[in-house]
């Protein structure tokens, strides 16, 4: 029997979560708090606010017998990755190793990302396109092998992520930030729109800028609400279909969608109607920010590490 504690302190939510034998038993999450009118949070603020944040989460009953911790310590697998917000979780969990004197292990966010929505949903192929949608990644990456995973970046946004278009419209139309579940809400309540936000695609790359442009531009044209936020999601899903057509056309694999962009019924009710059994979303919960995957990383690494001492 093991247990870990898997930490993860993102821009936006601070989450912990304790996995034992495979299982999830605890997963607690606090999302930042955002003024109103505002699109976002310094390094600065987010910071402060998970070390405020993670004592409180920390306090469960579940939260006991740790094995291991395991902390996303930058945001992805790549050298110069760095946030400062990463670091709240890394103090603190190297703090519980040393004081209970136990295995440390890190890894990152978006590797956390991707553990959780394959866990998600029972999600097994060694190789996959990844596709991360969030507020502050929009990402294709090639992923290969289960037990020693690699991740190679091969296209995305040129300009600002899938998750900030939305969030910049939905903070223009008057919706506290995140706005992607009040955009996503009008638009699925929404009939139809004259408005049309052109998608723009080159390969496995995207812009968003000027279509963000295009959509601050109807609403100080005093075009509807409810209409704008059609016309938006209109335009992610349509963005998503040319990359992964793209990508389907170049490789013969699945595609697994994951992010708290992925979260959105609109986006997840168009692909799973035409993208079938090629496409695969993680649940809505396992989406949004959380440690889950953190937690699950740990502990595979911990029973990988017992193992090796065996056969020693």
């Amino acid at each position: 029997m093991s247990r870990v504690l898997g930490i993860d302190t993102s821009n936006y939510t601070t989450s912990i979560c304790i996995v034992e034998d495979n299982k999830v038993v605890c997963d607690r999450r606090k999302i930042l708090y955002v003024e109103n009118g505002k699109r976002g949070l310094r390094q600065s603020e987010a910071l402060f606010q998970h070390i405020k944040n993670i004592p409180d989460l920390l306090n469960d009953n579940k939260v006991s017998k740790i094995d291991a911790v395991c902390v996303s310590t930058r945001p992805r697998p790549y050298h110069n990755s760095y946030m400062p917000v990463f670091k709240a979780g890394e103090s603190i969990a190297k703090s519980i190793s040393s004081v209970l004197k136990i295995p440390y292990y890190e890894t990152t966010h978006q590797e956390g990302h991707i553990e959780s929505a394959k866990f998600s949903i029972g999600f097994n192929e060694e190789e996959f396109i990844a596709i991360h949608i969030s507020g502050g990644t929009s990402e294709i990456l090639l992923y290969k092998d289960n037990t020693n995973p690699s991740i190679e970046l091969i296209g995305g946004t040129k300009d600002i992520s899938i998750g900030q278009f939305i969030d910049r419209v939905g903070v223009a139309l008057g919706f506290d930030f995140p706005a992607g579940k009040y955009i996503d809400d009008l638009a699925i309540n929404t009939s139809k729109t004259e408005l049309v936000i052109p998608s723009k695609v080159d390969g496995f790359y995207f812009n968003l800028s000027g279509q963000e442009t295009k959509a601050i531009g109807f609403l100080e044209k005093g075009y509807p609400k409810d209409e704008i936020a059609l016309s938006t999601m209109k335009c992610v899903v349509k963005t998503l279909d040319k990359l992964i057509n793209n990508i389907v056309i170049k490789y013969d694999k699945k595609v697994l969608l994951f992010g708290g962009v992925a979260s959105s019924k609109f986006i997840s009710s168009y692909l799973n109607e035409r993208y079938k059994g090629r496409v695969y979303i993680s649940k809505p919960e396992y989406s949004l920010d959380n440690a889950v995957g953190v937690a699950l990383i740990g502990y595979k690494r911990l029973n990988q590490n017992r193992r090796d001492k065996n056969e020693q």
